[in-house]
Parts: structure tokens; sequence; C-alpha cells
């Protein structure tokens, strides 16, 4: 205390102090919670990565054996899944463009599309029968050298810190235990048992350098063994068409899930503070409220609440949404029917078809895209445009809320939920899909198998649903565990696809309907093409595709493993789907089917 009295003495504390505050900020110092060392393995990871291209490269053009080709991509391939944790998660632009499927990507707003690159590309060059181009692939191979020196840039500048880097793990488990053990993005070579292996594996050196002691001895422990177990069953049978995936997934890879979520309360890892699709506290995909859907509101206000749910629903059932109370939402969408009508194609208020079948309104909520082709982003805007569509309920919005507005109970209820004075269109709008979002409940048998009954399967539901992620190669578009098009494990987009649909399962002409194309004639990728629906509760929902020419799922099951419409000699040029035939025989499609009865809510 006397010591700061002395003038001289506190210049010098002040002098410290703003040397010491220097030093902290030199640009090129490490930020104290900077993981360097972590930083250093996907470095390490990456120079590998581009050496192996240039050796690629060096092969291609002197017109190596095919053979040897094939296995240095291979091991490029492996390489890149050593880092694939770290990429997918602070570079996911470059993850698309790097291991992204070998489709073009859209720019909805110019209507520009992209031309596909990368890994997947080059996996359907070099895999391919034919005799490829070689500047072409070495085209592309250059293309891929940008976006591994792409990395290299980034995370020298970027932060890595320890919750992110546990985030990272994370979200890498739950892409294997969807795209990964789906074969996604090896659909040629169908090497993906074995890079699941490799995933698996690029955890051990990041999780040792996050540890502490503690965990060491605890659940780092279990997680290392359980990767060591699961790298034997994945050794012990590596054909695609016979691999128990169903023992992989229950036994293995949900155990390293709820393994990891013990690290992070061992080593206090805090949550990464943002909202996302899976909450940052479910343990695996099954279980009960893993899914958050106000990661798919357009907003804060629009989060759902069971007040909102219970109004919504009264709503829903109401047919003061239509003209002269005529219909309501319910009249289309039966709750037995898992929402859908049961008819061919949706019905007009005169009683006449209209163009497509009713699709189901179950786990609508965790899509990015509603109808089937897609023209509304989220629910709000579904059902405006549903209400107001002169065909369907030909309703006036405005007239609604009066009607609302005029009625006690109603006004009295929207007073209480959105604290206004009178109802506005944008709140029954949220009320409408509240009620829609609360319709996804996950309490199928196939959930509770997933949770641990071993009992809520049968021989024959287990057989079909190896048999769905094998050989019919079904979960390839029907994501797990959503089974729509929403790719895990970010959830942040949902995809469409070209299937060649025929009029009907006589599959004799071409369905003319263009699709997403209609609102997007100048891309070639787009027409035809219909968002991927989920097939929880698909038993419900006959008859089926989006203009309702299936009417069962075994003419549904003999179109796809005939190779869709390319299969039956149909012009589709731009079919997104295998035109290879499945070559399912009948006892398999019936146990595919088996399965999907096992997909249905209680």
């Amino acid at each position: 205390m006397k010591l700061l009295k002395n003038p001289f003495c506190v210049f010098l504390i002040l002098l410290f102090s703003v040397f010491t505050i220097l030093q902290c900020n030199k640009p090129n110092q490490p930020l104290q919670d900077d993981l360097v060392e972590v930083k250093n393995v996907v470095f390490k990871n990456n120079e590998l990565f581009l050496a192996q291209i240039h050796e690629l490269i060096i092969l291609i053009s002197k017109d190596s054996d095919n053979k040897i080709v094939q296995k240095k991509f291979d091991s490029l391939r492996q390489t890149y899944k050593k880092m694939e944790w770290a990429i997918e998660y602070f570079l996911p632009h470059s993850a698309r463009f790097i291991n992204g499927p070998a489709l073009p990507e859209i720019e909805m707003a110019e209507h520009v599309e992209i031309e596909p690159e990368g890994l997947q590309v080059l996996e359907e060059m070099l895999y391919s029968e034919e005799k490829q181009d070689k500047a072409e692939v070495i085209r592309i191979l250059k293309k891929l050298i940008n976006k591994g020196n792409t990395i290299k840039t980034n995370f020298q500048v970027i932060t890595v810190t320890k919750d992110q880097t546990f985030d990272a793990l994370r979200q890498e488990i739950f892409r294997i235990s969807s795209l990964g053990i789906a074969g996604f993005d090896t659909p040629i070579s169908g090497k993906f048992l074995e890079e699941m292996s490799v995933s698996l594996e690029s955890f051990t050196p990041i999780l040792n350098l996050i540890s502490t002691e503690k965990s060491q001895n605890s659940s780092l422990k279990k997680i290392l063994s359980e990767i060591n177990q699961s790298k034997q069953f994945l050794n012990k049978n590596k054909d695609k068409n016979t691999f128990n995936y169903l023992e992989f997934l229950s036994v293995h890879l949900n155990n390293l899930s709820y393994l990891l979520l013990d690290f992070r309360r061992e080593e206090n890892i805090p949550h990464v503070e943002v909202t996302t699709a899976l909450r940052k506290n479910a343990a695996q995909f099954y279980s009960k409220d893993a899914f958050d859907v106000n990661a798919f509101t357009p907003g804060k206000q629009y989060e759902t609440s069971p007040e909102k749910v219970q109004l919504g629903k009264q709503l829903f059932n109401d047919k003061i949404l239509s003209n002269n109370n005529s219909r309501s939402c319910a009249t289309c969408h039966n709750a037995e029917k898992a929402f859908t009508d049961g008819l061919e194609k949706s019905m007009s208020l005169d009683n006449t078809k209209l163009q497509r079948n009713t699709p189901s309104l179950s786990y609508s909520a965790f899509q990015h895209g509603q109808f089937w082709d897609m023209r509304k982003d989220d629910l709000e805007g579904q059902s405006s445009d549903v209400i107001t569509n002169k065909e369907e309920m030909h309703g006036d919005l405005q007239t609604i809320i009066l009607k609302i507005n005029q009625n006690k109970n109603y006004k009295t209820d929207f007073k209480k939920i959105f604290k206004t004075e009178k109802a506005e269109v944008w709140q029954l709008q949220n009320l409408l899909a509240s009620y829609i979002r609360s319709l996804a409940t996950f309490t199928s048998d196939f959930d509770e198998y997933m949770r641990g009954n071993r009992k809520a399967l049968t021989n024959k539901q287990k057989r079909g649903f190896n048999l769905f992620m094998g050989k019919a190669q079904c979960a390839t578009c029907h994501f797990l565990p959503l089974f729509n098009g929403t790719v895990p494990p970010n959830f942040k987009k949902t995809e469409q696809e070209v299937l060649g649909v025929a009029e009907n399962a006589f599959n004799k002409k071409i369905d003319s309907d263009a699709g997403r194309g209609k609102f997007h004639q100048t891309i070639a990728f787009l027409q035809n093409s219909f968002k991927t629906p989920t097939l929880r509760n698909v038993s419900k929902t006959a008859p089926y595709m989006h203009n309702g020419g299936y009417k069962t799922l075994q003419e549904v099951m003999q179109f796809y493993n005939q190779g869709g419409g390319k299969g039956f000699n149909l012009k589709v040029e731009n079919q997104t789907l295998s035109d290879k035939k499945l070559n399912l025989t009948s006892i398999e499609i019936d146990e595919i089917i088996e399965f999907l009865n096992a997909l249905n809510d209680k």
C-alpha cells in the first residue's frame, strides 16, 4: 500500500501492465484458447492429402493401370476422412466442394447451376467402366488442390477451441451414423465400410489432445475401447450387401455417442451456444426429444409452445379458414392416414382432381421446402398458400383474421399467446405451423428398438432394415434418422431427386409434371425434380409418388428395383436415381416393406 503512494512505483506498474497487454496481443502469438496441436493434426493430414493428389495427377498423366489409380484414389479419400470432422465443421463450404454429391450446386436466387467437383466426381470418373477424358480428370484434381490449399489458409487464421473441437467430433459421429453408414459419398466404389473405420480412428489423436487425466482414466478409456471394437466389427464383414447395419448402429455407434456425452461432462466442456436441429444434449439420434423443431422456424417469435400447438390444432380443424366455411385443413389431411387423404390426387372445392397427391404433414416440420415442388421455404408459407388457393380452400387471410377478431374466444387466446390486442395474419400462420410441427412424435417400433428395446423389431424387420441400408440403397436418399431428404448431421438443406416417375405403375409413359423445375425453368437439373419425403408412417399414406400413380409399396419397390424411369427405358436425361437394377428378390422386397411398417408411430 505504501509503494503505491510513490509516483515512480505507480509509473513502473502502469508501464509493466501496458507491456504485458501488448505482449498478449502480438499478431502472431496464438490466443490462449487456440488449440494449436489440434490444428497441427489437420495440417499434417492436409499436407498428405495434397501430396496424394499430385501423385494421382502423375499416375493419370502416365496412363497408369486403372487398378493402381483406384487404389491411390481410395487412399486419398481415406486421408480426407482423417480430417473430415474438422473440415465439415469449420469449413462447410469447402467441404461441399471437396466431398459433396456429384450433382450441380444450385444458386436459387440467380437461377444458376455450379458444376460439381471433388472426390465424388472423381469417383464416378475413376470407377467408371467407360474410358475417361484424361484432361478432364486432371482438371478436377487440380481444382481439388485449390480446395486443399484453402484448408491450410483458413486453419492458419481461425481459432479452434475445446468446445468447438468436441462439437465437431460429436457432429462427425452423427455423420457416420447417417451418411457414412449409408455409403452416401461412395456410391460407385462402395468403400464406405472401410472409410468408417478411418473416420472413427481420427477421433483418437484429437480426444487425447483435449482430454485431462480425469477423463483419460474413465470416459476416454471407454471411448477408445469402443472405437477398437467398432473397427473390429467393420473388419469382420466388408460386403455392403450382407453387413449387419442394425447391430453396428444400435450397439456400437449409439454407444459411442453416449460415451462422448460422458466425456463432455467429465471435461466440463460447455455447449456451443447455437440452436441446431439435433439438440446438444441428445445422447443419440433416437433419444426422446432429440430434435428441436425450432431450428426450422423463420425466427425466434415463431418458436413453438404447447399453447400454440393447442390453438393451432383447433384452427386446423375449423372450417373458418375456407371460403363459405366449407373446408378445414383436416378435410384433406386425415390424422388416421398420417395426415394425407388416401386419394390418388387431391380434390378441389368443386370435387375435381388436382394435379398432385396430397403429401403427408407428418414430420414435414423437418424439411426446408414445403409441397412436392418445395415452392415454400417453411410451414408458415405453406399454410397461407393452401388457404388462399382458389381450388383448395379459396380463403382470404384478411377476412379470416377479421372473423377471428370478432370471435371472443379466439381473440382472447390470440392475445394470451402473442400479447397483442388483435390477431394478425402471421400469428395465424404460425399457429397452424406450430400444430403441424407437433406431428413428429418419434414413437415407432424402430425408435424403441434404437433406444434399447430389443424386442421392438421382428427378425423380418431387422433383415428389412439391413436391406434398406445395403442392397436396396434406400438410405442414400432417405437419410437416417428422419428418413427424408434433409441432409444430416446439420439438417440445413433438403434435397430433391429426379426419379423418372411414370404416370402410373405400368411404367409406360413418363409423368409430365415439371415439379421444382416449374419455378426454375432455366435450370435443367431441377426439371421434373421433387422433394424427398419422409418414410415415417409411409404405410399409412398410399397411394405414392407426387402423382399418386403407385397404389402400393410393392409397386414403388418394383419401380426402384428396376432402376427408376431409366430402368423402364423412359427418357429421363437428368435422373439422379441410379438406373442400375437392385436385383432384389420378392422375399427381400417383402422384408423391406415389413421394416417400413416399423416406422409407423404409435
